[in-house]
């Protein structure tokens, strides 16, 4: 496991509470919290703010991912998932969140609503060709490798 150094900035809202963080030493994602309480109903999706701005490193992205337990539990989860955060991005960062549940949810100030994801990134130069190499799958797309 490596470890980079990414800026973070709160807004006076987001100051209150603890920095994004890993629950535990095997955490792949850090936690982010909602900045201000949000009411969800039944099909109803929203942008959710958290109140904090990060400076990714050049050369990497941050991904915006949902929290497993708050879909299990309330059907509440993220669209555009996972969300990429460029590292040109000044902006604050925000959640858009989903109730696919059958009951209103609220999203409190302070909860944990998602996780950040770094990862490195690897930009392609597009060699273009009329023919590309076969393999043994060839064009089979949709359930075309077998497993039932």
């Amino acid at each position: 496991m490596s470890n980079i150094n990414a800026k973070i900035s709160r807004d006076r809202k987001a100051k209150n509470f603890p920095l994004p963080g890993y629950e535990t030493s095997g955490s792949a994602g850090a936690d982010i919290r909602a900045s201000e309480e949000v009411l969800l109903l039944p099909g109803e999706r929203a942008m959710v703010p958290t109140g904090i701005k990060i400076e990714i490193p050049e050369g990497y992205e941050a991904q915006v991912r949902p929290r497993s337990g708050m879909a299990l539990k309330n059907g509440v989860t993220l669209l555009n998932s996972p969300g990429t955060i460029d590292s040109d991005y000044r902006g604050e960062i925000k959640a858009i969140m989903i109730n696919h549940g059958s009951d209103p949810f609220t999203v409190s100030a302070g909860d944990r609503i998602a996780q950040l994801v770094f990862a490195p990134v690897v930009r392609v130069s597009w060699i273009e060709d009329d023919e590309l190499s076969g393999t043994g799958r060839g064009e089979g797309g949709f359930g075309s490798s077998g497993r039932k």
